[in-house]
């Protein structure tokens, strides 16, 4: 436990959390729609501070960041809780827990262990970071005196001051743009899609490295209006070398009787979303498949193959033409010689 940032006093003992668009005001013992935060005797607490549920190695790509320290591996870290309630949530046995749990874990430790088994970096990730942001910004903080990097993979329901206090720390963030504001109203309880927006052009003010991912389920999101809308705001408003991930959704959850996305769908929004002028489109969760590989955006020739989340094959300009590839970060091995 301990104090929570951003929040404010309202009247007599109730509080006002500032860190999400929520801004829940909370009587004494009330807890935030994320269940990681609760009034107690008139102060705000973070209740997840320190207690990790979610440990591992994974490599960068698997976030998936695909233009960001190619070839690394990070250690993954999460608490209980999220301040969305999405019925297609894939980690929502800990993303909706009732109470926090976990194990009793420091920043200090966390760093340490990340030094100890050779990572380039640490994630946040699994569950929304922002509901951890007090953990999460103090375990950023030492990681970047180590040298080691930060990511979030967020679904970017984040006030904007919260932003600009961590950005300093943060090296990149994958945003989950999931929909229409309709979708966010229906399937995700919030009222709309203005907040992530918002939030994502926050972290371009700032630097930070953005890659967008959008989960298509089919019915909900996979019109093709909608997915030309979600590529043009993207080109449009975070820039065309923006990294933008068409996810195969898998039935799960209260939408575990839905259908899995079919491919010729994903393949119909990457050619969308590559028509807009987007460089860098990729599909994701259909292992094997060409879009999991980088082209050049100058005359479309094979940069970087991957096969899962393992690079075959490297480079940081395309090896026909010499044009740049967006790559941000330390570039890494980590590849796979065939």
């Amino acid at each position: 436990m301990r104090e929570a940032l951003y929040w404010k006093k309202a009247k007599d003992s109730t509080v006002q959390c500032v860190l999400c668009p929520h801004n829940c005001v909370l009587k004494p013992d009330q807890w935030g729609i994320c269940r990681a935060r609760q009034n107690k005797k008139g102060k705000l607490y973070s209740m997840v501070y320190g207690k990790v549920v979610s440990f591992g190695i994974d490599p960068i790509e698997k976030k998936p960041f695909f233009h960001f320290a190619p070839g690394s591996n990070c250690m993954s870290i999460a608490t209980t809780g999220c301040n969305l309630r999405c019925d297609f949530c894939q980690n929502w046995s800990i993303s909706m827990a009732k109470e926090p749990w976990g194990q009793k874990t420091s920043p200090e430790e966390i760093v340490d262990e990340a030094k100890k088994t050779d990572v380039a970096g640490i994630a946040y990730t699994y569950t929304e970071p922002t509901i951890f942001y007090e953990f999460a910004l103090d375990t950023m903080k030492l990681a970047k005196k180590a040298g080691l990097y930060n990511v979030w993979v967020s679904n970017g329901y984040t006030n904007p001051e919260p932003i600009k206090q961590m950005a300093r720390y943060l090296d990149a963030v994958n945003v989950d743009l999931k929909g229409p504001p309709t979708f966010y109203k229906k399937l995700c309880k919030v009222p709309d899609d203005t907040a992530v927006k918002k939030a994502l052009k926050e972290y371009k003010k700032h630097g930070v490295w953005i890659e967008v991912t959008n989960m298509l389920i089919p019915g909900y999101n996979d019109k093709p209006r909608q997915i030309l809308e979600l590529a043009e705001w993207t080109r449009k408003n975070l820039g065309k070398e923006t990294p933008l991930h068409f996810s195969r959704f898998l039935p799960q959850h209260k939408l575990a009787d839905a259908k899995p996305t079919p491919t010729e769908t994903l393949e119909r929004a990457h050619k969308i979303a590559k028509e807009t002028g987007l460089e860098y489109v990729y599909i994701g969760n259909v292992q094997g498949h060409e879009a999991e590989s980088t082209y050049c955006p100058v005359c479309g020739e094979l940069a970087i193959k991957r096969v899962g989340f393992s690079l075959w094959e490297y480079s940081d300009k395309c090896p026909k033409c010499g044009a740049p590839i967006a790559i941000k970060g330390k570039k890494w091995s980590g590849v796979i010689k065939v």
